[in-house]
C-alpha cells in the first residue's frame, strides 16, 4: 500500500505517526472554522460500518454525541492484520473536517475492485476511525454481513460527507 496507508495504519496501532499526503491546490483548502474547533474525543463517536448492496463496497459512518468538532476529513480504515489503510479518494492530504453536535458524517469504501480478483486477499475484520489519532471500532466480517470475509485489494475511501448519498456518488465506479 501507500504511505498514507502505513501512517495511518502506524497511529490506529498507536504509534503516533504523522499523516503526510499530498492533493492539487483546489482540493488542499479546509474549512477556516473546523480548523479551530478541538479534535473529536473518541468517545463521543459512535462509528458505524456495514456492507452495501454493491459487492466490494462498505459504508461508514460517525456520528458525534460531544461538543462540535473535527475529525480529519478522510477516515482510517484497515483491514485485518494487513498493513495500510484505504486511500482516499479524491487524493488529499490531512484536513479537518468538522462534525455538529449530534451530527454525522458518511463515507463509502471500496475494498476490491474486482470481487474476482485472484490477488485480493480476504480478511475476518475491519477496522474503521473518525481521525487516525484514534484506535477505531473493529468491525468482524459476520457483523458486515459478509460471512465468507471481506476481500480486498487496493481499498480506497471517499473523503467524510455530509449524506450518504453525497459518499456513495463520490466512490469512483
Amino acid at each position: 500500500m501507500h504511505a498514507r496507508s502505513l501512517l495511518a495504519a502506524a497511529a490506529t496501532a498507536g504509534l503516533g505517526a504523522t499523516l503526510l499526503t499530498f492533493a492539487p491546490a483546489a482540493e488542499a483548502h479546509p474549512d477556516a472554522s473546523a480548523a479551530r474547533a478541538a479534535t473529536c474525543k473518541e468517545a463521543s463517536l459512535r462509528v458505524v460500518a456495514s456492507a452495501s448492496a454493491e459487492p466490494g463496497v462498505l459504508r461508514i459512518s460517525v456520528t458525534n454525541s460531544g461538543p462540535a468538532c473535527v475529525v480529519d476529513r478522510v477516515p482510517t480504515v484497515t483491514f485485518g492484520n494487513l498493513d495500510g489503510a484505504a486511500q482516499p479518494v479524491p487524493p488529499s492530504e490531512s484536513a479537518p473536517y468538522k462534525i455538529a453536535t449530534g451530527g454525522t458524517a458518511y463515507a463509502a469504501v471500496r475494498t476490491v475492485d474486482d470481487p474476482g480478483n485472484p490477488q485480493a486477499r480476504v480478511v475476518d475484520f475491519v477496522t474503521v476511525a473518525g481521525d487516525p489519532l484514534h484506535a477505531g471500532r473493529r468491525f468482524t466480517a459476520d457483523a458486515l454481513g459478509l460471512p465468507d470475509g471481506v476481500r480486498v485489494w487496493e481499498p480506497v475511501t471517499t473523503w467524510w460527507k455530509p449524506t450518504r448519498a453525497q459518499a456513495d456518488a463520490a466512490l469512483p465506479a
